[in-house]
């Protein structure tokens, strides 16, 4: 028997969640009961409001995640623009924190359990720290986020990557679906749903396999060099004629007010030879700016941060006397407010 379970979570997205539930009642039909399929939490049996007016879905079980079969995670409903607690990358954000991550981790572990994602379910999963690396796709306001957590953006429908298979926009929860039963039980079961649903599967399922078209291809050779040499970029304005130091050298503690909560963030800037290099500590965990470009009197990097999600964040702050303020952004997220002050 294939066992599918559905993860609910508060905020979730109706549709992402209810279509491949009827896709998979439907395969259990036509085969005699062979598909069981049921909604779960990490938290157990509980009724869950989903983000869509308040509507509420009885989870009948706990979430296992060393049974064989198929786990699907739904994305999140809610405000598409903001960082208020009823926004998408809150209500994202809220769910990662729980035991859910964890869980999906340990699926994602064994080879006979396949976990599939519908919309913003691959972000979730994304901004936990699980798809590094790993192909996929989500909707499509979201991919610059998608490929900000690691994960390497592809712009389909559906994306098979093994044992994760991952869905577009909220409507493709029903072509997910749909592939999973006929990769799970078989073209001729696939068919009899979309004759009863008259719906056809739409787009072509992107897997890493076959030739590689000649228009997708990677960074060139030149390509690093160009990133490289953007370190070097300053502006002269902001150095100190005696000691080539700029405004922004210093030991500074910051504040990032991002949709899921403060991060606290300590930065180190320093200029060597009219190069700026620096450092962002958060716990116990230093790394180092990437990219760091000095123009119009403000100071541009990247940085790859796991907490309190796996994010590539691009950051622009300017200074004044011993008070630093900026952004923090990733992808299409609202810009996060930063803030600091200069400890030495």
């Amino acid at each position: 028997m294939l066992t599918v379970q559905i993860v609910l979570f508060d905020g979730f997205d109706l549709l992402d969640a209810v279509a491949p539930y009827e896709v998979f009642c439907a395969a259990s039909m036509h085969t005699d009961n062979a598909v069981r399929v049921e909604m779960v939490t990490a938290e157990g049996p509980r009724p869950v409001t989903s983000g869509m007016n308040g509507l509420t879905i009885e989870a009948n079980n706990t979430l296992d995640p060393e049974r064989g079969g198929i786990i699907l995670v739904p994305g999140a409903a809610g405000n598409v623009e903001g960082d208020g607690p009823d926004s998408i990358p809150a209500l994202l954000g809220k769910a990662m924190n729980t035991e859910l991550t964890t869980m999906i981790k340990t699926a994602l572990d064994h080879k006979d359990i396949l976990v599939a994602t519908v919309c913003g379910g691959s972000l979730l999963l994304a901004m936990g720290g699980l798809l590094e690396g790993r192909s996929a796709v989500t909707h499509r306001l979201g991919m610059d986020l998608l490929g900000a957590t690691g994960a390497i953006s592809v712009p389909a429908r559906v994306v098979d990557d093994g044992n994760l298979v991952t869905g577009g926009g909220v409507t493709s929860g029903l072509d997910v679906a749909l592939y999973l039963v006929e990769r799970e039980l078989g073209p001729r079961i696939a068919h009899e749903i979309e004759q009863l649903f008259e719906y056809e599967r739409r787009g072509t399922v992107w897997r890493a396999k076959g030739i590689a078209p000649t228009t997708h291809k990677s960074l060139t050779d030149n390509e690093p060099n160009i990133v490289m040499n953007q370190t070097v970029v300053t502006s002269g304005i902001l150095l100190n004629e005696n000691t080539q130091t700029t405004v922004f050298d210093g030991n500074w503690d910051t504040t990032i007010a991002t949709p899921v909560g403060k991060l606290e963030v300590k930065l180190y800037i320093k200029t060597i030879s009219d190069v700026i290099q620096g450092t962002a500590t958060q716990g116990n965990e230093t790394i180092p700016f990437m990219n760091p470009v000095l123009c119009d009197n403000k100071l541009t990097w990247s940085l790859s941060i796991t907490k309190p999600m796996r994010l590539n964040l691009k950051f622009e702050v300017a200074v004044d006397g011993d008070k630093m303020n900026g952004i923090a952004k990733a992808g299409l997220l609202p810009a996060s407010k930063l803030t600091g002050k200069r400890i030495n």
